[in-house]
């Protein structure tokens, strides 16, 4: 994982400050399916047990975290749709 800044611009973005785990790592899964492949799908993750979980059941799902950035009152996680 890259704490750098964001890499190149985003296919599309997914808000969810506020989304209790395990429906965040599932809409992030499902959006994910309906983003081309290559492409960038960005997240907006809180703090703790989201930000936690997220990027590790994706990369074991075989996703690649291409970045995750900590903005303070929340986490911007950059995943790669390879598949």
């Amino acid at each position: 994982m890259s704490h750098a800044e964001l890499s190149p611009v985003p296919y599309t973005s997914l808000d969810l400050r506020g989304t209790p785990c395990p429906i965040n790592f599932v809409r992030t899964k499902l959006q994910l399916e309906k983003t081309p492949p290559g492409e960038l799908l960005e997240v907006w993750l809180d703090a703790g047990e989201p930000v936690e979980q997220v990027p590790e059941s994706l990369a074991m799902e075989g996703y690649s975290i291409a970045a995750l950035i900590d903005r303070g009152s929340y986490f911007v996680l950059q995943v790669r749709r390879s598949r």
